[in-house]
């Protein structure tokens, strides 16, 4: 794997490994890479957990980290993201870590550069690490992906989050469905629609998304209340939801909005634990990436497993 920019082009047998191996990380850590390695984090929007937990798994790959803050940065001169990049590049960065707002750039970057390139979230594109961690979170819970019902909810036009895990999900064999009000729907995914209450019943995963008010032209004028009601996790909704199903959400969480704020952090809910497995998730495509971290094949995952248990 040259560089991690987006889930279209991984295919299940990827996908599956670097899920098991971020399973394994999360269960019992990992050594520190070989030799030394820095990595370039350029962050061009806010971020708080994708930012930090990739700062997180550097440090603990052993590896030296370039921060970056674009407003104190040669790009306020006028320096285009290209430029940047090499620059990292040039001055010894093994990898770069890329989120913007501008769709599809991590890919362009990738063409251009000899460094792996991640994807860290690009405008409405793509956000595959999110997409990983997410994974990892359904596999820690049902140790398969082949034939779960998988409901994304919420903004699903302006949600990088929506578009990977559907795509990562359906090519491991889940039933992908999408929910949400009329305005927000992308059509050019290929994945039904279906109404929240239905969604509630059906889902063995329950993935909400913030409404991505920031990439929104149009002013929206419902109130929270009234959105939670019509298109939001309620009680009563969650009431109804299958005895085993869980809820994940990639967040910053709206309480109140997407979900009621007494659900954020109830039995069902794996918010929290998505936020953990983020680090490991982040270690493994690192480790992938730079070509260490030793032999992960179904065969010797499942004799750790075995270990483990």
């Amino acid at each position: 794997m040259k560089h991690f920019v987006s889930m279209k082009e991984k295919s299940e047998t990827e996908i599956l490994q670097l899920v098991k191996r971020a399973n394994v990380i999360s269960q019992k850590g990992v050594k520190p890479l070989t030799g030394q390695f820095f990595a370039a984090n350029l962050f061009f929007e806010p971020s708080t957990r994708t930012k930090m937990s990739f700062v997180v798994a550097q440090r603990r790959l052993g590896m030296e980290v370039l921060d970056f803050m674009s407003d104190i940065s040669s790009v306020t001169k006028g320096e285009s993201i290209y430029d940047t990049a090499r620059t990292f590049e040039s001055i010894g960065a093994n990898l770069i870590v890329l989120r913007h707002q501008q769709e599809n750039i991590a890919n362009q970057l990738a063409e251009s550069l000899s460094i792996p390139v991640i994807n860290a979230g690009d405008g409405t594109g793509e956000h595959p690490t999110q997409s990983l961690l997410d994974l990892v979170t359904i596999y820690q819970e049902f140790r398969q992906f082949n034939g779960l019902k998988v409901v994304i909810a919420g903004d699903i036009k302006h949600s990088r989050v929506a578009r990977s895990n559907a795509i990562a999900l359906s090519t491991l064999g889940c039933q992908v469905y999408l929910t949400g009000m009329n305005d927000w729907q992308d059509n050019t995914l290929p994945f039904p629609y279906i109404s929240m209450d239905d969604a509630v019943e059906i889902a063995d995963v329950l993935m909400l998304l913030r409404i991505q008010h920031e990439r929104h032209h149009v002013h929206q004028t419902f109130t929270e209340a009234e959105y939670l009601e019509n298109y939001g996790l309620t009680i009563d909704r969650e009431a109804r939801m299958q005895a085993h199903a869980v809820i994940l959400h990639p967040a910053p969480v709206n309480r109140g909005v997407e979900i009621d704020t007494r659900l954020v952090e109830c039995e069902r809910s794996r918010i929290f634990k998505q936020m953990k497995n983020g680090v490991a998730a982040r270690m493994a495509v690192i480790e992938s990436l730079l070509n260490q971290g030793g032999n992960y094949s179904e065969e010797n995952f499942n004799k750790r497993q075995a270990n483990i248990g």
